[in-house]
């Protein structure tokens, strides 16, 4: 039975996998290359070993100490008064060997309503050498990123709850050298996260009993970064938005079965297209707004495909704009949508198998990957696994690996991934 359910739903997402692949294939041709770039993407990458194997999702996963980074309004569900995890990952390993970044997070219980807490995340890009004109080596450099949170989770009533998290950002690249364009320093931000939730455990598929969650986050809302002295060329933080459902089937008093996903959509506005020759917008809008305006024109700034006349270049129209293929920009802002789904299966809340895939057109960042995962759990100890494999050949991503521990310091309900026990 249990193979049966576990067989069937991982056969799903590699059909999944395979759709995404020939969907690529199709639009290989059709769409000029048009990713979004933000300041610190540092803060994009999946921290925990749970959620790195369940394709980067974990909106509306049962909670935990990660929860700050997926959603922060799950905590008030938790089962558990406090938890403390660490999570490792060393990072891009295919490119450097001393990139890595490291995760540690915990919360606390107030009350039966009110759950605080904060996580502490580092990204270090190993070492850089700076050198001059002449090849001279003039400064040794060790470039790394930080993240501190702060958190709380309130449950409104007996399945809704609402999250909010503050951050304080900090971005040392540069070892403030200067450069031709004036003297750099390290790049700082503040930033909140909206999170807000929807659980009840006493759900019925069919037969079967179980639960359904619901989220939705907004993150790192925040001004703008910069490198330099002056001030000058500010980029946005990667504001997203996360939409994500999970359900549990809790087949029998031993083995439980969830299946999740999320979609996400960032929040930072689309280069335009630009002419060759003058620098004038082609297609699309001026990226060089506001936060708030920035994040409402990410709705609809995506600037598609233009016409080419016989000799490759764009076509305008008599009022001084240009022809732009007909659905060209609708199929643009729909491909910015990124989507994760995962499976997992815990025994006797003891031992967990993962399996999971993400999936990010190829026009807009071509991370598409398959990722798994193991969790074991004895008393108030446990410990996670995940592993990446990409779906594209020399992507850099692959193989990466991460490690969770995790400490549970008390509990008063008892199960830390709200599955089943024994009766």
């Amino acid at each position: 039975m249990i193979k049966k359910y576990f067989l069937a739903g991982l056969t799903t997402l590699l059909t999944t996998a395979a759709i995404g692949q020939s969907s690529d294939a199709k639009d290989a041709s059709e769409l000029q290359l048009n990713a979004i770039t933000t300041a610190v993407p540092f803060l994009q990458i999946t921290p925990d070993s749970r959620s790195g194997a369940l394709g980067d999702i974990g909106t509306a996963l049962s909670p935990s100490s990660n929860s700050f980074f997926w959603n922060t309004s799950m905590l008030a569900f938790s089962e558990e008064d406090s938890e403390i995890s660490l999570s490792y990952s060393p990072w891009l390993q295919n490119i450097a060997s001393d990139i890595n970044l490291s995760h540690l997070a915990g919360f606390v219980r107030l009350n039966e309503r009110n759950v605080i807490g904060g996580s502490l995340r580092y990204f270090t890009l190993g070492e850089i050498v700076f050198t001059d004109n002449n090849g001279v080596k003039t400064l040794q450099h060790n470039p790394s990123e930080l993240e501190l949170l702060g958190g709380y989770s309130f449950q409104l009533n007996e399945k809704f709850s609402l999250g909010l998290n503050g951050k304080f950002i900090y971005s040392d690249l540069t070892a403030g050298v200067n450069t031709e364009g004036g003297t750099s320093k390290p790049g700082i931000a503040g930033a909140a996260d909206v999170s807000f939730s929807y659980f009840s455990d006493d759900v019925r598929y069919g037969s079967t009993p179980g639960s359904l969650a619901f989220g939705i986050t907004l993150n790192n809302v925040g001004n703008k970064m910069t490198y330099s002295a002056d001030d000058t060329d500010r980029d946005f933080l990667p504001t997203n938005l996360k939409l994500g459902t999970a359900l549990t089937f809790e087949l029998d008093s031993y083995n439980s079965l969830t299946w999740a996903a999320d979609v996400s959509k960032l929040l930072v506005p689309t280069q335009p297209l630009r002419s060759s020759s003058s620098g004038d917008i082609i297609s699309g809008y001026d990226p060089n707004v506001g936060v708030v305006a920035g994040m409402l024109q990410s709705f609809y700034d995506a600037p598609g495909i233009y016409v080419e006349d016989e000799n490759g270049e764009p076509i305008q129209n008599a009022d001084g704009t240009y022809q732009v293929e007909k659905g060209s920009r609708l199929k643009e802002e729909l491909n910015e949508i990124m989507i994760g789904t995962g499976l997992e299966y815990w025994y006797n809340d003891l031992f967990a198998a993962r399996a999971g895939y993400f999936y990010e057109h190829m026009t807009k960042g071509n991370r598409q990957h398959l990722t798994f995962g193991v969790g074991l759990k004895y008393n108030v100890f446990g410990i996670d696994f995940s592993y990446l494999t990409s779906l594209k050949t020399n992507n850099p991503l692959q193989n990466t690996i991460r490690f969770t521990l995790r400490l549970n310091l008390e509990s008063n309900k008892g199960g830390s991934n709200g599955d089943i026990k024994p009766e």
